[in-house]
């Protein structure tokens, strides 16, 4: 009987040390708002030193440009939209060329989304030192003419 329970005893054990390395390195899978709205770690953003508070304002603008963007979709176009985001992150993280154009906006929701974007955009803008405009609208030069190099391609 001592024997079973030692075994048993010494089976929790590993399996205990050997699963923790895997629980360590987990990710969380929330969907907090604070987590999928956060300043993107590649890309133009991270080039331009951002503070930690430029980085806040930043996150609360993108925060306040999904909540109004999701205001003027339908119910059937955020369930749409959702599953467009669950594919992207299955096939890991490939963006898709536009993940709006599949939900058959109307003008008005097109022009409502125009506005935001600019507003935001602006938003964004006026965080950012002069120093840190010019370099962005540099990278995104960059970026420009990569994109045109290779669809010449």
């Amino acid at each position: 009987m001592k024997l079973k329970t030692l075994s048993l005893i010494a089976g929790a054990i590993a399996l205990t040390l050997t699963s923790i390395p895997f629980a360590v390195q987990a990710e969380p899978t929330s969907s907090s708002p604070l987590l999928v709205a956060q300043v993107p770690k590649k890309g133009p953003w991270q080039e331009l030193g951002l503070t930690d508070t430029q980085k806040n304002q930043i996150q609360a603008i993108r925060q306040n440009t999904r909540a109004q963007i999701e205001g003027i979709l339908t119910p059937e176009q955020k369930a749409k939209l959702e599953a467009t985001k669950q594919e992207r992150q299955a096939s890991q993280g490939q963006r898709s060329r536009n993940k709006f154009a599949d939900l058959n906006l109307t003008e008005q929701q097109k022009t409502q989304m125009r506005q935001i974007w600019e507003s935001s955009k602006q938003q964004m803008q006026a965080v950012l030192t002069p120093e840190q405009q010019a370099k962005l609208k540099q990278l995104q030069e960059n970026r420009r003419q990569r994109r045109e190099q290779r669809n010449f391609q």
